[in-house]
């Protein structure tokens, strides 16, 4: 290592900075949040560092740098464009033993900032040694991601426990277990959840009660998204990554699917048309068993679980057992595939109201409002309306709506094989049928559909829009 990661504490101690510019300005901000009273040298100061400076105890000296002013000093920053005043600071720096950092000049620092993620009392730090801040920040914006702001509320939550925890086992492992109990349990989801109160709680049983033994588990129902991996929420990746079992649709991608817990199970419970390989029934009892058994359950479900995704009886069901769950939204097909597909659902000129409609209802049927969904100015998304798609497009035309209306069929949507299909209500029946665009996809209805020639940025399109 060409240094050694360190924490320093700065609390009430006075650091040296410097310069009055932008440079010394985020420099300062750093060393007030962590606590240092700050003292600012130049000629020129910013107007907001001067104010920053103040406000948090410290003060700035308009006028030229001299040794004198390392006197007390806990450590210095040089943040100026002159190589001469720099060389000087670092070795007066260095005289008097004091780390000190010239900012962009790696040979001149005895000690470098890293690039930091701030879940305080939990701090990340990165560093490239000043070859590659640029790499540094990068990664750092790839654990902000990974590594949600709750974190800071658990840190807080268990370093108020940690002394009568250390009290209450003797033994470090005895000590190390309990910690990882509770850190990859449902104390922590509770705090992730915004409900300290009830982690506080949780957390004071667990340290009481004579033995830790496996309780009641928690299901998460997940919502996956149309398939790009990309589109999963953080609070959905951070629960993927923790659980013990994965109950999954045939709709949540493979690459989706590799996200989870390396080691988790992973059991397919997904539905095919005329092929469902656990009925919904069977996919409740798993649920309510796993929980049953202390396990962390994720239920991944492709788009989102509360639209035309079964989460509402999947609920229903833990409710009546007394398991506790969570359900995080993804994102729908329709608004995924509308947008890869470069067709805006809502448009002023177009549209102003959107319904979401299911092409297939409970036992097979297809019973649907016609009569609501033939007004003007208004974009319908059909679910699962593929195979019932000529029994659509005629029971809207019966219903009074033009034959003209531009329809388009989303296939694959977010995914490399994505396929788009425009026509009209009176021929995207013959035009799919010739394309044999497959599953799953959606089907959308309305003007807004012309503006996907102008707006289309992903996948292929085919019909009447690509041969306009």
């Amino acid at each position: 290592m060409d240094y050694l990661p360190l924490f320093f504490d700065l609390k009430k101690r006075r650091a040296l900075l410097i310069g009055g510019g932008d440079v010394a300005l985020r420099k300062a901000r750093l060393l007030v949040r962590a606590g240092a009273q700050v003292s600012v040298v130049s000629h020129e100061v910013h107007e907001e560092l001067r104010e920053l400076v103040e406000l948090h105890a410290g003060q700035v000296i308009i006028g030229e740098y001299h040794p004198a002013l390392l006197d007390d000093v806990a450590l210095v920053i040089a943040a100026t464009d002159d190589q001469v005043l720099n060389e000087r600071v670092h070795y007066d720096a260095v005289e008097r033993s004091l780390p000190v950092n010239v900012v962009d000049n790696p040979l001149l620092c005895t000690f470098v900032f890293p690039a930091i993620v701030d879940r305080s009392p939990i701090v990340i730090g990165i560093s490239s040694g000043g070859q590659s801040p640029v790499l540094a920040r990068m990664l750092r914006a790839k654990l902000e991601t990974l590594i949600p702001g709750s974190y800071s509320r658990l840190g807080q939550l268990v370093g108020g426990f940690r002394d009568r925890v250390k009290a209450r086992f003797n033994n470090v492992n005895d000590r190390r277990k309990f910690w990882e109990k509770i850190l990859q349990g449902e104390v922590a989801e509770r705090v992730f959840a915004g409900r300290e109160d009830e982690a506080a709680q949780m957390l004071e049983k667990e340290l009481v009660s004579d033995q830790g033994e496996a309780g009641v588990g928690e299901v998460y129902l997940v919502g996956a998204g149309p398939g790009d991996p990309e589109l999963l929420t953080f609070k959905a990746l951070r629960l993927m990554q923790q659980a013990d079992v994965v109950l999954y649709d045939r709709l949540v991608s493979p690459e989706v699917l590799d996200l989870c817990r390396r080691d988790a199970d992973l059991i397919y419970v997904g539905k095919a048309r005329d092929n469902h390989s656990v009925p919904q029934q069977g996919i409740n009892a798993l649920l309510v068993e796993h929980a049953r058994n202390g396990r962390r359950v994720v239920r991944l479900k492709g788009g989102d679980p509360f639209i035309f995704g079964r989460g509402g009886e999947e609920i229903e069901e833990l409710k009546a057992h007394g398991i506790p769950f969570q359900v995080v939204p993804g994102i729908t097909a329709a608004s995924a595939c509308s947008t890869y597909a470069g067709i805006p659902l809502t448009h002023r000129d177009y549209a102003q109201s959107v319904k979401f409609v299911t092409g297939q209802l409970k036992n097979r049927t297809s019973d649907l409002k016609f009569d609501e969904l033939v007004h003007p100015n208004q974009t319908i998304v059909f679910y699962m309306g593929l195979h019932t798609l000529e029994k659509l497009c005629q029971g809207l035309m019966d219903h009074g709506k033009p034959g003209d209306t531009p329809v388009a069929i989303v296939s694959q949507g977010t995914s490399p094989d994505q396929r788009v299909l425009t026509g009209r209500l009176d021929d995207i029946v013959e035009r799919q049928r010739e394309a044999q665009l497959p599953a799953p996809a959606i089907v959308i209805l309305g003007e807004v559909v012309e503006l996907q020639s102008k707006l289309a940025w992903f996948g292929q399109t085919e019909g009447a829009q690509a041969d306009a």
